[in-house]
């Protein structure tokens, strides 16, 4: 696990122990930010999930302006601190220790407007249509952002919700991306 492009190129980035956290493999990262490479210059990115803060910190190594990285395990949370001040990118990033519910209503409660938001929920446990749900109702997402899903090939996704459409959907065996997107008449 590494970053693959920009100003922290190269950095190795720590790995979890055990199986608690699934980071996002390098050629499905490398195929996600080929995909959405016009969302990241001097962008907001919010990274739900976030695990090893695999995308957020690829995101600020592209360009990206500011990352929050929300997760509720310490575990997690130590390893993300440890890559931000390895890839010297912590001074970009704000780590938030919680829940994903209470993540994004203190994002929100902070005047926080993502361009970019990843989600990588645990698989299989239902999380995804209620996040999606989430950022819709707090407005967490701006108008041209986009919500980058990782998720199991298994998991029941919607299409459409509401507010939401998935624009694409990408195989890498077992695991899918997702790309949701704001319908053009709603916020």
């Amino acid at each position: 696990m590494r970053v693959i492009s920009g100003k922290a190129r190269g950095h190795k980035l720590k790995p979890p122990e055990g199986m608690d956290i699934r980071p996002t493999s390098d050629r499905v990262k490398e195929s996600i930010f080929n995909i959405i490479q016009n969302y990241i210059m001097d962008s907001i990115v919010v990274d739900l999930f976030a695990g090893t803060g695999n995308l957020g910190i690829e995101s600020l190594s592209r360009g990206a302006e500011k990352a929050y990285f929300v997760d509720q395990s310490r575990n997690s949370i130590n390893i993300i601190k440890y890559n931000l001040e390895k890839t010297r990118l912590i001074s970009s990033s704000e780590i938030i220790t919680t829940d994903v519910l209470s993540g994004i209503r203190r994002l929100v409660g902070q005047g926080v407007k993502a361009d970019v938001i990843f989600m990588d929920p645990p698989y299989n446990k239902g999380l995804i249509t209620q996040t999606l749900d989430l950022i819709v109702e707090n407005k967490l997402l701006k108008t041209s952002g986009i919500i980058v899903v990782e998720h199991d090939k298994n998991d029941d996704i919607p299409e459409e919700m509401t507010q939401l459409i998935c624009t694409r959907k990408n195989n890498y065996g077992n695991t899918n991306i997702s790309f949701y997107q704001l319908r053009e008449d709603k916020e």
